[in-house]
């Protein structure tokens, strides 16, 4: 259990970064400016990492899982776009939208029901409490703004 923590940790740590970095950042009126530059210091490090890193086969690898590769570069490129309207246009404080969206979206949608990943009734607690989230959230939106 503490492996989950750890590695969400690091995640969440350097989405704080990367949101730091964008609401850091000037609006530009072209959208995909920022993100374009941002992925591009991202994807030397990623290449300066796969270089380090031991392991062969990196062909036999790619070729392999080409399709998955393919999907999850779509899905870096719809999420990245996401995050930049949404940093840009609402705030950092909409991230808790996101998160509790992501829970519905990634652990049920792909983790239980395309994986057939294990469940339970805490399971179904912790979703429930994150629709009540965003329900709280969007009701807090509502009374600021009004």
């Amino acid at each position: 259990m503490y492996k989950i923590f750890i590695f969400a940790g690091i995640a969440a740590l350097g989405n704080a970064i990367f949101v730091y970095g964008q609401r850091s950042a000037a609006v530009s009126p072209n959208p995909y400016l920022y993100m374009t530059a941002a992925i591009s210091v991202c994807l030397i490090m990623f290449i300066t990492a796969t270089l380090i890193s031991n392991g062969g086969q990196r062909a036999s690898y790619m070729s392999n899982n080409m399709l998955p590769i393919i999907i999850g570069g779509v899905g870096f490129f719809i999420t990245f776009v996401g995050f930049y309207l949404m940093y840009s246009r609402v705030g950092a404080n909409s991230y808790m939208v996101y998160a509790c969206l992501s829970i519905l979206t990634t652990s049920v949608g792909v983790g239980m029901i395309i994986f057939r990943e294990p469940f339970n009734h805490y399971h179904l607690i912790a979703m429930i409490f994150a629709i009540l989230a965003v329900c709280f959230f969007g009701y807090g939106q509502f009374r600021l703004n009004n």
